[in-house]
């Protein structure tokens, strides 16, 4: 019971009413309200990007399912690593996931296309865990064959849900130049040096997306190394987050979330 006061901080009845959400669940209309930190790279950020119920969902389908989150090395194969110390699960496709799967590509244009999507990932974070400095596209091209759709073109990092006193957790890019415009203080840790770059704070339901890649030569798309992030460790409280991840072309119908049991 203390773990589900921690994870899921919300009345009883509401937890009832999400688990018990239908499958003929209707998208809500969505208007967004975005503003872009960066236009090179390109880095978004989308309030209220997941409404109070979908978090709701998200938080109550996820419980007990988490594993110790893994990361790939070199050859590709998936490991465990002292640089990220959080844990993570994958989900499957239900009604809820399906409009925050079709939000996501929305978002992205017309041409991507839902079989470019992973399995949206749910990532727990406790109390001093974290997950230092990386990239979410792959150097291994094990990681990256048309099997797997190619790279990671796209990222979305949603804050699901925080504990309201939390103190750390945010989501650190120190390749970004700090704003200029201190309404971004809102959002923006602006009391972190500048040589620290850019610091995100969890907001509950908000979320940052970014491009991944950039034209390289021959055109050909390459990993942006700008956009390495961390997400820094939490000090005090919980965060929980959400990975939406766009590759270049298709899975494989294995590993996209119809096919998660």
């Amino acid at each position: 019971m203390l773990f589900l006061q921690r994870v899921l901080p919300i009345p009883l009845l509401a937890l009832l009413a999400a688990a018990s959400i239908p499958e003929n669940y209707t998208c809500p209309h969505h208007l967004y309200n975005i503003q872009v930190f960066s236009q090179d790279p390109l880095i978004i950020y989308i309030p209220s990007f997941i409404t109070e119920t979908e978090a709701q969902h998200l938080q109550e389908i996820s419980l007990g399912k988490f594993q110790s989150s893994q990361i790939a090395d070199r050859s590709g194969k998936e490991q465990k690593a002292f640089t990220r110390t959080s844990r993570s699960t994958s989900l499957a496709t239900d009604s809820v996931i399906r409009c925050i799967e079709e939000r996501a590509l929305a978002f992205q244009g017309y041409e991507t296309q839902r079989e470019q999507l992973e399995p949206l990932q749910i990532v727990e974070y406790e109390m001093g865990q974290n997950y230092r400095p990386h990239t979410d596209w792959f150097t291994s091209p094990s990681q990256t064959t048309a099997e797997f759709g190619g790279n990671r073109i796209s990222s979305f990092f949603v804050y699901v849900g925080t504990s309201e006193s939390i103190i750390g957790g945010g989501t650190q890019f120190p390749f970004l130049d700090a704003p200029k415009d201190e309404r971004w203080c809102g959002v923006v840790n602006c009391d972190a040096p500048w040589e620290e770059g850019v610091t995100f704070r969890p907001i509950a339901r908000n979320a940052v997306f970014w491009r991944n890649m950039k034209a390289g030569t021959d055109s050909k798309l390459e990993g942006d190394r700008r956009t390495l992030h961390a997400g820094l460790p939490v000090q005090r409280g919980w965060k929980l987050g959400m990975n939406v991840w766009t590759r270049e072309g298709e899975l494989n119908a294995k590993y996209r979330s119809d096919n998660i049991e």
